[in-house]
């Protein structure tokens, strides 16, 4: 297949290792990817704040950069983010319909139409759950509210984890529970979002897990960070990540602070 990559902001800015997975591993499956130099934002962060109108240019650049998979130039977009493929899916559309750009929205939805998250690709289009992959650690998978709520993406992703030889799959206790992340509203509700990110910590850190997985970044940084406070030993990755780690061409485990024991009443890293 020939399929277009959606690199998202988070990634681009801050964790180009998940794109960069992605595309290591579509190509590794024989698939051609392509990364359409003029995508930006896909709208989200100003949907989700309240910048309606604002938002409708940066949907436009969206869906003109990715139109061609109407045009058959390619076969499908795929999106390494369950957040950034809910607003493509779920927000685009109706924030230029709101705006009185009827067309622009049916073109919207049309583009949407051929958008996938990664496990939706995998699983749906691609129809693997065994891509090949070898990841010899132990893991724990958080679900991301976009991915569960708005995509339903189910069990796909842990499907694809299962499969991975070497790989220890731990559940995770409370695992649909929300990180506390939620975009701005860990700006705005500070107190509430530290609270419920205290209580996915403690879950992570209770599977005695080598490595948290997610499928948005957004999540893995919020969790990552509490996790690296606490100098919880527990690294965090993209399940692009993981499934494109090989024997031959394995992905390093992520840098994790060393956990902390205490000796004689004082607090020391081991």
């Amino acid at each position: 297949m020939r399929i277009a990559l959606t690199a998202t902001c988070v990634a681009d800015s801050m964790f180009p290792q998940a794109p960069r997975a992605t595309v290591r591993l579509l190509e590794r499956l024989g698939h051609e990817v392509f990364f359409p130099a003029s995508q930006a934002c896909c709208g989200q962060m100003h949907i989700n704040t309240g910048y309606m109108d604002e938002a409708v240019p940066v949907v436009r650049n969206h869906v003109e950069s990715f139109s061609p998979v109407l045009d058959g130039e390619w076969d499908a977009v795929v999106v390494p983010s369950g957040s950034c493929t809910g607003s493509i899916r779920h927000q685009q559309g109706m924030v230029c319909r709101r705006a009185g750009e009827d067309a622009l929205g049916a073109r919207a939805d049309a583009v949407a139409a051929k958008t996938y998250e990664l496990s939706e690709l995998l699983v749906d289009v691609l129809g693997l759950s065994d891509v090949g992959a070898h990841f010899a650690h132990r893991v724990t998978f958080h679900p991301t509210c976009h991915s569960l709520r708005m995509l339903g993406v189910g069990d796909r992703p842990e499907r694809l984890l299962r499969a991975v030889a070497g790989l220890e799959l731990v559940d995770l206790p409370g695992a649909d529970g929300c990180c506390g992340f939620g975009g701005t509203f860990a700006l705005k509700n500070a107190p509430t979002s530290a609270a419920m990110l205290d209580d996915k910590v403690a879950a992570v850190r209770s599977t005695a897990a080598e490595v948290l997985v997610a499928g948005d970044y957004s999540c893995l940084m919020h969790i990552g960070g509490g996790l690296s406070r606490q100098h919880a030993g527990i690294g965090t990755m993209h399940l692009a990540e993981v499934l494109a780690s090989t024997v031959d061409d394995p992905t390093p485990l992520p840098h994790a602070p060393a956990p902390r024991t205490r000796t004689a009443g004082a607090e020391v890293s081991r």
